[in-house]
């Protein structure tokens, strides 16, 4: 086994395991002694569950040994964000009012990561109520590319466990850009399935009509792989889509030539023109003219929302919330009902003109984000993007697939002149992952981007002399 071990992807050690060359029990054990080396400094992990994970990394080995193996996330140290219920083990949602929150059963994500014989190593720290600030009693994940920058908001430590080596593939949540802000930030590929494509049964809420589950992972393939573990209809949740999910990894090697991709030139990255030499079909596009008036009700729809998914310690535990979340529950009560079905409204018009968008093309393709990471303080988590960048820079590129539920993928397409990661978004029609995933696999194939990112360790970046001693 090669010293790079950690930022080997699952695909690569899923044969491995497979094959006996290479037991659950050592992987695991890699990965719980590189989250005790580094995570003190990184914070990704809310809590390690490392005597579970042993538990489950030797019931893998025995069953593969026996014969008994259940597919490529068999054996596989992955973790999950802390909204994910947990049998036995505390879920706090990024809040101090959940702080000894112990459910008593799995949500469907994580039971369904049990099936296909996963080893679960833990839960991520997120931001406060999957919200934007972070909880002050709580600890804040790092950029693990460079000290005192945006790690990416919601699934922060999602998307630092990723690009860190201290889990094989992870789970987010998407309400505004969730998966693909800390994708984008932190180099890895982001996957936002259709909205139903995944039960969100036993997911702490954010905005019910809005939350997507998916996973980052480390290439595009790991994240078709996840996707095929953990979606499908769910009688837990009416929401969830009863189409079946196909495999995901089917048409992985089919290339994209012929693929319609569009673009506004106002929109997207020159990145796409890499599709273009692999024979996909470039299509100019225009975005809606109204965005941005139509982008200004995701705040009443989420604000709301998120007020009724916690009424139940809201006002009730007030003192309790940290002040950013507090806020933004305190303006979710004070909407009317009518300025939230305006909000709706607004939506269903960009959901719309999105549709006519989308119309004649297979793919749509965009920044993830509006910029790389920037500064951030302990105390201005979220603040520092109003002061130095205009929001809309952010959201344009994430709410118009929150709001239409479509599928979208992000994928690590450089580094800028600080060394920070730059993404490129994908934009799918309904139930299109598989095509996501086959030409996020092109575009890796084609650019390197997964052999880039694990050659260029985001920890040596950091300039953290700590870090690097300890990696020795």
């Amino acid at each position: 086994m090669t010293n790079d071990l950690h930022y080997k992807t699952i695909s690569e050690l899923a044969p491995l395991i497979r094959d006996g060359v290479l037991s659950s029990v050592e992987l695991t054990e890699s990965q719980l002694d590189r989250i005790d080396r580094i995570d003190g400094q990184l914070k990704a992990y809310a809590t390690v569950m490392a005597d579970s994970a042993r538990a489950q990394a030797r019931a893998a080995d025995a069953e593969i040994a026996a014969g008994n193996y259940r597919g490529p996330p068999h054996g596989i140290p992955v973790a999950v964000k802390d909204l994910c219920a947990t049998n036995g083990v505390r879920t706090m949602g990024g809040s101090a009012v959940f702080a000894d929150n112990i459910p008593d059963f799995d949500s469907t994500v994580v039971a369904r990561f049990n099936e296909a014989g996963a080893v679960l190593l833990g839960k991520l720290n997120l931001t406060e109520g999957a919200m934007a600030g972070y909880n002050p009693k709580l600890d804040v994940p790092e950029n693990p590319w460079k000290e005192g920058y945006w790690s990416g908001a919601s699934s922060s430590g999602s998307g630092c466990a990723t690009a860190a080596g201290l889990a094989y593939g992870t789970l987010g949540s998407d309400t505004g850009g969730s998966i693909r802000f800390p994708s984008a930030s932190c180099g890895t590929v982001g996957l936002k399935p259709t909205w139903g494509r995944v039960s969100r049964y036993g997911v702490m809420a954010l905005a019910e009509s809005l939350d997507h589950i998916g996973q980052m992972t480390r290439s595009a393939a790991d994240a078709g792989i996840v996707l095929q573990a953990i979606a499908g209809l769910d009688p837990n949740d009416p929401t969830t889509l009863p189409n079946p999910a196909p495999d995901m990894t089917a048409t992985l090697d089919a290339g994209v030539k012929g693929v319609r991709i569009g673009f506004d030139e106002r929109y997207a990255t020159e990145a796409v023109r890499v599709m273009e030499s692999l024979g996909a079909e470039i299509v100019s596009v225009t975005m809606p003219a109204n965005l941005r008036e139509y982008l200004a009700a995701w705040e009443p729809i989420c604000a709301a929302e998120a007020a009724a998914a916690h009424a139940s310690t809201y006002p009730l535990r007030s003192d309790e919330y940290g002040p950013w979340f507090r806020e933004w529950l305190r303006r979710g009560v004070s909407l009317s009902a009518a300025e939230y079905a305006e909000a709706n409204v607004l939506r269903a018009a960009l959901v719309g003109e999105f549709r006519v968008t989308m119309r004649g093309i297979d793919l749509l393709a965009s920044p993830s984000t509006g910029a790389a990471a920037h500064p951030v303080t302990p105390d201005d988590m979220y603040g520092t993007i109003q002061q130095e960048l205009d929001p809309w820079d952010f959201f344009r590129f994430t709410v118009p697939a929150d709001f239409s539920g479509l599928p979208t993928i992000s994928l690590p397409c450089g580094l800028n002149g600080d060394g920070l990661p730059l993404s490129l978004q994908f934009v799918g029609h309904h139930l299109s992952e598989q095509l996501l995933v086959q030409t996020g696999h092109a575009f890796e194939q084609a650019t390197g981007s997964t052999i880039c990112i694990r050659r260029c360790d985001p920890l040596s970046q950091r300039g953290r002399a700590g870090v690097r001693e300890k990696l020795q």
